[in-house]
């Protein structure tokens, strides 16, 4: 494999940290929902921790592979309340469009850089910000239709604690 450039090795530095500050954001979605007694939409949120982890680390694993040095950048916290379950998972579809437009950034400085590596690693998170950004929104409409009724939102809550991090 080739060596990564600096530039690319400096991008994928930052989306290690944009990951993990991904994951920070939904264990502090995870904490809200259990404040709130809601356990089902805390475990959806637990799983999509996990899933940015894994994130980071891939990004982490591509620059080590390629002979680059990981340079872990100072996180910050996004955000620790919301107004309700809907404004919270309203929240995670914006996240997640950001985070789809920094891949786009990447892919595009992978093209600029002609880094066939870096393309068709990334390659893999344009279908998974894909399917991130589907879950994301239908999670957004099952609470849109919920609301008003504790009911629903108990149903949605049990629905969405059904989440493993295989799904």
């Amino acid at each position: 494999m080739v060596m990564i450039s600096g530039k690319i090795r400096t991008a994928f530095n930052e989306q290690i940290k944009n990951e993990l500050e991904s994951a920070y954001l939904y264990l502090s979605m995870a904490a809200y929902f259990h404040s709130q007694s809601l356990d089902g939409m805390a475990q959806w949120m637990r799983v999509q921790t996990q899933e940015e982890i894994v994130h980071a680390m891939k990004f982490f694993d591509h620059i080590k592979d390629r002979e680059g040095r990981v340079e872990l950048l100072p996180l910050a916290v996004l955000k620790k309340e919301w107004a309700s379950p809907l404004k919270a998972f309203q929240h995670a579809l914006k996240h997640e469009q950001l985070v789809t437009s920094k891949i786009t950034e990447l892919v595009n400085l992978a093209q600029e850089e002609n880094d066939q590596s870096a393309s068709t690693f990334l390659e893999w998170f344009v279908k998974e910000q894909e399917e991130e950004e589907e879950s994301a929104s239908k999670n957004v409409e099952l609470l849109e239709k919920a609301e008003g009724s504790t009911e629903a939102l108990r149903a949605v809550d049990q629905e969405l604690g059904k989440r493993t991090l295989s799904d």
